[in-house]
């Protein structure tokens, strides 16, 4: 008897299911689309083996297709899906297709529907997803970023306090956070108890903070000086470790972007077009970008051209006709050019080339 209920039981062997997940962090919203139709929308706990199992379940022998929006969640899900057997994709929020009456209404049933409709259109666009290893190597890149950004700001709370106490740093001490200014200011005094109470706790902050960025900066030199993709990096002038090892775990595969324009355009160097009729409008630097490692390629740019002749000759031949700031924006995506080559053609690079 079990046997024969097993028999009866329906199969959709060869059958494609798109799923469209809106994932939350106490809920997923799913919706099932098959052969054009929307079969099932509702909602479940967040657990991919429950997905799983509730798909083979009704929809035993089937082939399945998933989709989800990139967000707080990072890339875990993606990875048990795959694991799971079940195809999934995660895209940008800013790529999927969206009609008037979903700008208008929207909710999370609707937004999962959309994404199961799109999947199955094939007008998605998958973004990479970095494995595990990767991922872990990236949030190194951003801490540092973090850490780094910190300190910057703790230094400038000092110097405004000092400025509105109205005392200067004596031209001996110098400007620079070495152990001389660090040393000055912890003697100095003041008049008030507050005061000095105050500057006390902004430097003891300071400290624990430039510990903290000195240990990450420590793992990072540790871990990936040698490695070979930087080690080539770092010969482009103006290319320090920090900035090849952001550019390096940024990317991860730099033969995701088949052309030079792509990359810029995913680090932001490129600029938006808005077209109507015969008029092509070019506005600013697109929106869209990669902040952290636009900010470390421009940094680098800033240095490169006192220290490459060929980007020296562009950058003087560039401010003729163009403010500063657009100026070092065409070197920075030269700088990017060189990079992407050298990691590209696996050889250091040479001074001088006109890139």
């Amino acid at each position: 008897m079990k046997q024969s209920q097993q028999s009866n039981k329906l199969r959709f062997d060869g059958q494609v299911f798109f799923i469209g997940i809106d994932v939350h962090k106490k809920s997923w919203t799913i919706t099932i689309r098959l052969n054009g139709m929307q079969l099932k929308t509702f909602t479940m706990e967040p657990n991919a083996k429950q997905l799983q199992k509730f798909l083979k379940k009704n929809y035993q022998g089937g082939h399945y297709f998933s989709v989800y929006e990139a967000g707080f969640s990072g890339y875990w899900l993606h990875h048990q899906l795959t694991e799971l057997g079940i195809k999934n994709i995660v895209v940008s929020p800013g790529d999927v297709p969206i009609s008037n009456k979903e700008k208008s209404y929207k909710d999370d049933a609707i937004d999962s529907r959309k994404l199961a409709r799109e999947l199955e259109n094939n007008s998605l666009k998958a973004i990479f997803v970095p494995t595990p290893k990767q991922s872990a190597t990236r949030q190194i890149s951003r801490l540092y970023a973090l850490q780094s950004n910190e300190n910057k700001k703790i230094r400038l709370r000092i110097k405004s306090f000092l400025n509105y106490l109205g005392v200067e740093i004596p031209f001996e001490v110098g400007s620079r956070w070495s152990n001389r200014l660090i040393n000055w200011l912890e003697k100095l005094e003041l008049k008030n108890e507050g005061d000095r109470y105050y500057l006390d706790q902004l430097i003891k902050n300071m400290k624990a903070k430039r510990k903290e960025l000195l240990a990450t900066l420590k793992l990072i030199r540790k871990n990936y000086a040698d490695h070979q993709v930087i080690k080539r990096l770092r010969t482009i002038p103006g290319i320090g470790l920090i900035t090849a090892f952001t550019y390096y775990a940024e990317i991860m595969d730099i033969r995701r972007f088949d052309n030079e324009n792509k990359l810029a355009s995913y680090v932001g160097l490129i600029p938006s077009l808005k077209s109507s009729g015969n008029r092509t409008r070019v506005r600013g630097l697109n929106h869209r970008q990669n902040k952290l490692l636009k900010f470390r390629i421009i940094e680098s740019a800033w240095v490169a051209i006192k220290n490459d002749p060929a980007l020296t000759s562009s950058y003087v031949s560039y401010i003729k006709r163009m403010p500063k700031q657009k100026a070092i924006i065409k070197i920075a995506r030269k700088l990017l050019n060189r990079m992407r080559s050298v990691w590209i053609n696996q050889k250091e690079y040479q001074i001088g080339r006109m890139i």
